[in-house]
């Protein structure tokens, strides 16, 4: 019985996790730099294309949440790669917009995808590192045994926490939901993941009302010297911390993931970073010293869409034949929080 035991244990260790599929889904509302030259007539649409790289963005109906949202996202993943909803048996909800505090937002989605009653499902909360730390959790779920195929959904509405106002962080974010299916077989296998976290930075890139610590509004809105809107109940950004933070962690993530996958730098195929935004993406490639052919953009049509911005790029570049040998993920932003990880194809 002990030996039968130690052969079951082994089994769960040698258990590896792949991404199956992915798919994305985009809100019907449209909005192009010329409509926000039109509220901001001191921008240009060419300088809000050559400075963050987004020329459009989609973004959420009044009525329309995180969980409206990922629910379509994972419709479209079932149909786009027929697969069977009842192999589900973990759902995992990645948003910092939740429809409520309670119940989970996962639990809806649960029922308005129609899968099993026996399945686990939770709600984590994370930006833009959120969809590697998503794969962390679905790839220890496979190894310890808890379940097989995993539904992976980031879905973020950030354009509700943002001021009308808020020219520059409305040209960068863009709403989005993806869907990821994680199993024990698939197309990319989940190899060995670095992470981070350091809270030193929360301050910097915060929304604080509606929580406990500030429930009611302040109604403390004012606007600088810019004629920038600041206020605590709404998305407050510190672009240049954000920057300073970036350029450092992110540099030593790479050479983390390299480290824990025994690669070296030439010996990854693709680099797929969170699509912040152009400026700061292709400073990071300099910084890094990568190939421009080997580190993919996709933000020119949809922004900064938080945590999906990796999937989505993903997807649009397996469309593209560019998903081969090893890729380098590298996730990063609010909390502060960062996370990395290789597949390989």
């Amino acid at each position: 019985m002990a030996y039968y035991r130690i052969i079951v244990l082994a089994n769960y260790l040698q258990m590896n996790a792949y991404i199956n599929a992915i798919s994305y889904y985009l809100p019907e509302k449209v909005l192009t730099n010329e409509a926000l030259v039109a509220e901001f007539p001191e921008w240009t649409v060419e300088k809000v294309a050559s400075k963050v790289g987004v020329t459009k963005r989609h973004i959420a109906a009044e009525d329309e949440t995180a969980a409206d949202m990922g629910t379509k996202a994972a419709e479209k993943l079932f149909a786009e790669h027929q697969i069977d909803r009842s192999v589900v048996d973990f759902l995992l909800f990645c948003t910092q917009s939740p429809d409520y505090f309670l119940p989970t937002s996962a639990c809806l989605i649960q029922e308005k995808l129609g899968l099993r009653t026996n399945i686990g499902a939770l709600d984590f909360n994370l930006g833009c590192s959120g969809y590697v730390y998503g794969l962390s959790l679905a790839k220890g779920l496979i190894a310890g045994g808890i379940a097989q195929n995993i539904l992976l959904i980031t879905s973020e509405t950030y354009s509700k926490h943002l001021h009308p106002r808020d020219k520059g962080n409305r040209t960068i974010f863009g709403d989005a939901a993806a869907a990821t299916l994680v199993s024990t077989e698939g197309f990319a296998e989940i190899r060995n993941f670095s992470l981070g976290t350091d809270g030193r930075g929360a301050e910097n890139l915060i929304v604080k009302k509606g929580a406990m610590r500030q429930a009611d509004a302040k109604n403390d809105l004012f606007f600088d010297e810019s004629g920038n809107p600041k206020s605590s109940d709404f998305l407050f950004m510190n672009g240049g911390e954000i920057f300073n933070f970036t350029s450092e962690a992110v540099p030593i993530l790479v050479s983390e993931v390299l480290n824990k996958n025994e690669l070296k730098q030439n010996e990854i195929n693709l680099f797929v970073f969170h699509q912040a935004n152009k400026y700061m993406m292709n400073y990071l490639r300099k910084l890094i010293d990568i190939d421009q052919e080997k580190f993919y953009i996709h933000l020119e049509k949809v922004g900064n869409t938080v945590s999906s911005t990796i999937p989505i790029a993903l997807y649009e570049a397996g469309k593209e034949d560019k998903l081969n040998g090893n890729i380098l993920l590298a996730g990063f932003g609010v909390g502060y929080s960062w996370g990395g990880v290789v597949l390989k194809i």
